[in-house]
């Protein structure tokens, strides 16, 4: 079973921060969001990854190539150039870095890495959202369903906090509670292989939009409730977000 993360939009509501790197190579901490994604799945020990590229696709190449590097102690002998590693990371993740395009829609890079699925489920999810989601439990309703895809629907986080209030007195005040109101499709996606009928390698092929409205007007779409955290790196607030959490030994979707 693979996961397929895709990596290759522009992330232009991030600003100054993806005008060098990626959205997916955003930190927190001092790791990528990619990687505390990959982290996720590694810990259910799903750890052969598919990361369809596009812009700046080259940064996440480099970090992956560089990786033992860049996540680990080291000596170095200039002499002979002769390197000692010294294991601080014990990931065991199969990583594959696939070039889908620069301005290809979602639906187009999904189509472009069909070749490399060798089961009939597959996951899928964005390079810019973290959950504390249990991904068995989540793949054992979209079998037990039959259908062709699973959503993961998530009530996303109030960007602001909110006060609970009678006559003027606050009787409760949450920092940025999950929303009540309605189910978003949160990433953590489960799909058969038959979803590829669906799309093709064209660069303006959606997912979203064309696809997924289709294949949930043939009623092969499920929606799995995710009753816990969600949160994904949109805005420069939500980096600062997300940060902030992960400083303070807060961050839900660290369930590794």
């Amino acid at each position: 079973m693979k996961v397929i993360i895709l990596a290759g939009g522009w992330g232009t509501r991030l600003g100054q921060l993806t005008e060098l790197i990626p959205k997916p190579m955003v930190k927190i901490g001092n790791r990528p969001i990619l990687w505390h994604i990959m982290k996720i799945y590694s810990y259910y020990g799903f750890n052969d990854f598919i990361i369809c590229l596009g812009v700046k696709g080259e940064t996440i190449k480099d970090y992956f190539y560089h990786f033992e590097m860049k996540n680990n102690d080291f000596t170095i002998d200039l002499s002979n150039g002769n390197i000692q590693f010294y294991k601080n990371n014990n990931e065991n993740w199969k990583v594959s870095l696939i070039d889908t395009g620069l301005n290809t829609q979602k639906g187009g890079r999904i189509k472009r890495i069909e070749k490399y699925l060798d089961t009939d489920i597959n996951l899928l999810t964005y390079g810019d959202g973290v959950a504390d989601i249990n991904l068995p439990k989540l793949i054992e309703f979209h079998k037990s369903h039959g259908k062709i895809i699973t959503l993961t629907g998530v009530r996303p986080p109030s960007r602001f906090g909110e006060l609970n209030q009678k006559d003027g007195k606050v009787l409760k005040f949450q920092e940025k509670p999950q929303t009540s109101i309605g189910l978003i499709n949160g990433g953590f996606m489960v799909f058969n292989k038959k979803l590829m009928d669906y799309l093709t390698p064209n660069e303006n092929c959606d997912f979203e939009h064309g696809p997924l409205e289709l294949l949930t007007n043939k009623g092969e779409v499920m929606v799995y409730n995710h009753e816990g955290s969600w949160s994904c790196m949109d805005h420069e607030r939500d980096v600062d977000y997300l940060n902030e959490l992960w400083i303070e030994n807060k961050a839900f979707w660290k369930v590794w």
